[in-house]
């Protein structure tokens, strides 16, 4: 625990004027960012009596080991680079929603030559409308499925329309009247443009016109007795006011704003957002927060209207902002909204009428979403803390591990060997520090010497970093040969979000350990008070004795066997063994399992890999179209080999040079062995082989490297 009299600035240093500022802890990782309109008074209220302060404060100026701010000339420029540095840094002790995910907007691709209706997530892009965003994605396509009886608007796929379009056959919504078909040429580009435009126009709230001129159609049909096209009308007007009623009007001036209600107690709070549209509610979104800071219900609200608008601009930025309290002060954020949508914001408190009444609604479900979410956690703060201070009393270590890093090892029957780390940060996950290590220093299976090897090279550069960064002071020469030529893989646990980083030594990483100079992410520069590792006293060892090689002895080692759930230390001939109902151990087991998943995962995209690979990968500049090419017109890799230069010339798209680099490579790659069919004992073609590889199944489910010693032979 650090004293923050220690790094107070000298009186006088700060500066009088608005500014942001960052408290950073002993390994320079930002924990705190904040902003003020006098840095002075602002910093000064941080180095009082710690008895003083609001506990949470107390926390984090006891964690931290330095300050350093950043003048700005207003306090509109100190929001938006508070906002920055919060996405950039993501500080332990800032206010965080902890629901992050992406609410779904009702999308329509107008930047397209044939526009598609769609459900889309994530960053907005441009030429493409966005309606809501929505609860959930079924109350979207429940919605699209109404309008399409009267805007037949395309909704596939690009790869469905091209064959559609290839086929001249349109898909089944084109038979039953619930898209125009432009792909086979029913309609137009241009009048396809059109039935979009009226769809936009629909949703953004102009639905009268189109129910009159429906009514009108259908009365002139019903007098010329069409009577089957006045009763398609009919069903029409039936669709479009249905759909309008799942939105009903709220607001009679058909105003646009957002209204915004926050329940709290002294932990968390719940933040409800009601998105009117043309006065009918659009969408709705939440979000729970723990209040790792002293903040009021005015410091919340600013903070949510940072992560409802930040990354935001124009009509997205509606007129009104109704909130349930104003931040102190209010015209920063009022210019700060102003600036993105680029005309006047009104952020307000409503008083009376309509909009009082709808933000009761909102205050409503904010007091629902909280007392839902406490039901859920039932007390998860204090769960986990109590699952930290058991471990700390059961593995005998000075304080509660606060980060805890955990290791596997992977594969199948010694191929593809791989390993993970994963990494809990006060009991909850830290994906974005997780990391993957291909095995390299041997070949076969041997689960012991991967991990020593794995445990080595990831501390390794975690002294290398202390070295460079000038944390390494003892005077000792740390070596770091092999650093360099490491090739550990790393990268998220999240499927289709994770962002991998490479340098010039090809190694791949993805994580959030911070430099000296800005806090941004580096390697493996954050180390764990507690290592654990999945298996016993054989894997315990090699960690614990890799650790003692590279000279640090203030790092905690422990395994968890998957067998009977028993806890090992090194140097320890018995295992602590932890009660079943306990916190401690649940949490052990929670980070072993993630450590176990995230192993087996890479292991099988890697194998996934391997099985996939073909002698013409090895062809420099040969893609996959022309790749493809070859085997349709030689009909399989057999035929291709036994084909002269001249005969694989013949493929359009492959000069004689590319022909000849073909033949080398197949020549040189060994032929596969003849499948043989189980069930019958003949042997197959390459075909029927080719097909057989791809349908071997997946083998039984893999075990970890503690359950390998009963299970070998099988992945691990």
């Amino acid at each position: 625990m650090a004293d923050p009299s220690s790094y107070r600035p000298k009186p006088g240093q700060i500066p009088d004027s608005p500014g942001v500022y960052k408290f950073r802890d002993e390994h320079r990782r930002v924990i705190y960012v904040g902003k003020a309109k006098s840095l002075r008074q602002r910093l000064a209220s941080y180095f009082q009596d710690l008895a003083g302060l609001h506990p949470r404060t107390r926390t984090m100026v006891t964690t931290a080991a330095s300050v350093e701010w950043t003048v700005v000339s207003t306090e509109v420029e100190a929001l938006q680079l508070e906002y920055s540095w919060i996405k950039e840094f993501d500080p332990r002790f800032n206010v965080k929603y902890r629901d992050d995910k992406s609410y779904p907007y009702l999308a329509v691709t107008m930047n397209e030559e044939f526009p598609r209706v769609q459900v889309m997530r994530g960053h907005k892009r441009k030429g493409v409308r966005y309606f809501g965003p929505y609860g959930h994605a079924w109350a979207i396509r429940d919605t699209v499925d109404l309008l399409l009886r009267v805007f037949p608007v395309r909704t596939c796929s690009a790869g469905v329309f091209k064959n559609a379009a290839r086929t001249g056959r349109p898909c089944l919504l084109g038979y039953i009247g619930k898209c125009s078909a432009p792909c086979v040429g029913r309609v137009s580009a241009e009048e396809h443009l059109d039935l979009a435009e009226e769809f936009c126009d629909f949703m953004a709230g102009r639905t009268g016109t189109y129910i009159r001129r429906l009514e009108k159609q259908m009365t002139d049909a019903a007098e010329e007795m069409e009577y089957e096209r006045a009763a398609r009308l009919r069903d029409d007007i039936e669709a479009l006011k249905k759909a309008m009623e799942k939105n009903a009007v709220v607001l009679a001036d058909a105003t646009d704003a957002d209204l915004m209600a926050v329940a709290e107690d002294e932990l968390e709070a719940a933040v409800q957002i009601f998105h009117v549209r043309g006065g009918r509610v659009r969408g709705q979104r939440g979000w729970v927060t723990d209040k790792v800071e002293a903040v009021t219900t005015g410091d919340l609200v600013e903070h949510a209207l940072q992560q409802l608008y930040g990354e935001e601009r124009g009509d997205s930025v509606p007129k009104e902002v109704l909130v349930p309290a104003l931040p102190d002060p209010v015209e920063p954020v009022q210019e700060w909204l102003t600036e993105r949508r680029g005309s006047n914001v009104s952020l307000r408190i409503p008083q009376r009428g309509d909009k009082k009444a709808l933000m009761e609604t909102v205050q409503r479900n904010a007091l629902q979403a909280l007392g839902l979410h406490k039901t859920k956690r039932a007390s998860d703060l204090t769960t986990r803390s109590r699952a930290l201070e058991e471990i700390a009393v059961a593995l005998d270590l000075d304080s509660a591990p606060l980060r805890i890093e955990c290791y596997d090892i992977s594969h199948l029957q010694g191929d593809d060997v791989v390993a993970s780390m994963v990494v809990f940060e006060d009991g909850l996950q830290r994906k974005s520090e997780y990391r993957r290590f291909q095995i390299k220093g041997f070949e076969g299976q041997d689960d012991v010497r991967s991990m020593h090897e794995v445990i080595t090279r990831r501390f390794r550069r975690y002294l290398a970093e202390k070295e460079r960064t000038g944390e390494w002071t003892d005077g000792e020469d740390v070596s770091t040969d092999g650093a360099s030529t490491e090739n550990a893989t790393l990268g998220n646990a999240t499927p289709a979000t994770a962002t991998l980083e490479s340098d010039t030594t090809g190694n791949t990483f993805a994580g959030n350990a911070f430099t000296e100079e800005d806090g941004r992410p580096k390697r493996f520069a954050y180390p764990p008070q507690l290592v654990v590792v999945d298996g016993g006293q054989p894997q315990v060892a090699a960690a614990k004795r890799a650790l003692d090689e590279l000279g640090i002895d203030d790092i905690a080692v422990c395994g968890l066997a998957k067998r009977l759930e028993e806890v090992w230390l090194p140097h320890e001939d018995d295992p602590v063994v932890l009660p079943r109902t306990s916190e401690g151990l649940y949490l052990l087991q929670r980070v072993r399992d993630e450590a176990h998943r995230f192993a087996i995962t890479y292991q099988r995209t890697k194998r996934a890999k391997r099985f996939k690979a073909s002698p013409l990968d090895e062809v420099p500049g040969l893609g996959e179209t022309r790749k493809q090419a070859l085997i349709k017109h030689f009909g399989s890799v057999k035929k291709l080999r036994s084909a002269s230069i001249d005969q694989i010339c013949e493929v359009p798209g492959i000069g004689r040079k590319t022909a000849e680099a073909v033949a080398v490579a197949l020549a040189q790659a060994a032929p596969a062995a003849p499948a043989v069919n189980t069930a019958t004992g003949e042997i197959m073609e390459d075909e029927e082989a080719g097909a057989s590889v791809t349908t071997t199944g997946s083998p039984e489910e893999p075990v970890s490297a503690g359950a390998s010693h009963e299970r070998r032979g099988q992945e691990t």
